[in-house]
């Protein structure tokens, strides 16, 4: 199980993995399942950029701006297919986290997160979550860089 993943690379340092009998696969349920705003959630979502997997993670209530994220990637934003997220990153659709994936998956910072001191990423399952600083993102992530690729809903 992926939250298994996540938990033992958190091992020895002072990330909780929440762990909840509710659901918490979309923005809104896991702002509910750990009691905050939908904005606070980091969602991640992931794509293809030359034939790599890549992730976004950004604040819960942005959409991808295609504008936007062409001009980064330099390609159309192209979304994994959710029976193949898996296969690419290493946690199924609702556990999908900048945590734990897999080898040469890189991962980028939307700037839609600074607006938060404390944002709540999935931890590889549907129920799971973290509460982290934006400064323990960044450091537990191994983030490539920030990109601004979003516009509010």
């Amino acid at each position: 199980m992926s939250v298994e993943k996540v938990k033992e690379y958190f091992k020895g340092t002072d990330i909780e993995v929440l762990e909840g009998p509710e659901s918490s696969a979309t923005v809104e349920l896991a702002a509910k399942a750990v009691g905050t705003e939908p904005d606070n959630i980091a969602k991640t979502l992931s794509f293809i950029v030359n034939d790599e997997p890549i992730l976004v993670v950004m604040s819960g209530m942005s959409r991808v701006d295609n504008r936007k994220f062409k001009d980064v990637f330099h390609k159309k934003a192209k979304m994994i297919q959710p029976a193949e997220v898996e296969e690419y990153i290493g946690h199924a659709p609702g556990g999908v986290c900048p945590f734990a994936v897999k080898e040469g998956v890189k991962i980028y910072l939307d700037e839609s997160l600074k607006r938060h001191d404390v944002v709540y990423p999935a931890a590889g399952s549907g129920n799971s979550a973290v509460k982290m600083t934006i400064s323990q993102l960044e450091q537990y992530t191994n983030y490539e860089s920030w990109v601004d690729v979003t516009k509010m809903n």
